[in-house]
């Protein structure tokens, strides 16, 4: 197979290397376990920090982790709540929308390989 049959749609070698560079930005914003499971789950509405651990079923140093990379991002807002003690809410920016279809697409898949794998 050559690298030009290797890209997703016809293209220069150098098309084909952007393209394979933007394949590899997307999965850094949403590759890994946690970070489309938490953005499914913070679909439904803004969630306290420990709330939204819980939920997910993540330790809190990995879930602040994640938090940290997807606020850098533009996934998520965080906002510290003048409360005693002090809470912290995350939610969705109208940015992470943008992956709403390939979450969509993501599920369909999973969906599918789970029903082929079963038998």
């Amino acid at each position: 197979m050559t690298r030009k049959t290797q890209c997703l749609i016809p293209a220069t070698d150098r098309e084909c290397k952007i393209a394979m560079l933007t394949l590899q930005d997307t999965l850094h914003v949403v590759g890994g376990k946690w970070k489309l499971v938490l953005i499914s789950i913070l679909r439904a509405g803004k969630l306290k920090f420990r709330e939204l651990s819980r939920e997910a079923g993540i330790s809190s140093r990995i879930l602040s982790k994640e938090l940290k990379e997807m606020e850098m991002n533009g996934l998520v807002t965080r906002t510290v709540c003048d409360t005693n003690p002090i809470t912290v809410e995350y939610e969705l920016t109208p940015y992470s929308d943008t992956l709403s279809e390939l979450i969509t697409v993501m599920h369909a898949w999973g969906k599918q390989h789970r029903e082929k794998i079963k038998g």
